[in-house]
């Protein structure tokens, strides 16, 4: 079975949205400039949570990122663990995609199973 690189992962989550219509959208600052109550941009979602909020509207209702993300403590706090696993880091990117009212739950868990078991599945093989 052949490994992904993180590049070669990062490239196939972006072009499998970019092919169902979402807006491949690049990462924001990881010093959010307009956000007061963050430090860090933290998770995925922070560069659309205007949109979310209903105060800033965009072009488009789909959007696919790789985000660059600080993990700087808050609700999940675990910094105790980083540098002891494997999976801990303080810096990593988080893939995402968004829907603006476009889609739901039903078919976000669809593109992601499809996604993982047909596109990925036969990427590695």
């Amino acid at each position: 079975m052949k490994t992904l690189s993180s590049a070669e992962l990062r490239a196939a989550f972006l072009d499998y949205f970019r092919q169902r219509g979402h807006s491949i959208q690049p990462s924001s600052s990881l010093i959010p400039g307009n956000d007061p109550t963050l430090l860090f941009t933290n998770a995925g979602m922070v560069q659309f949570k205007d949109v979310f909020l209903g105060r800033e509207q965009r072009p488009y209702v789909t959007a696919a990122t790789s985000q660059r993300c600080v993990r700087a403590g808050g609700k999940h706090n675990d910094l105790e663990n980083v540098g002891y696993t494997a999976r801990h880091h303080t810096f990593f990117e988080m893939l995402g995609n968004f829907s603006f009212g476009d889609y739901f739950k039903k078919e976000a868990i669809h593109y992601a199973w499809t996604f993982f078991n047909r596109r990925l599945r036969y990427s590695v093989q």
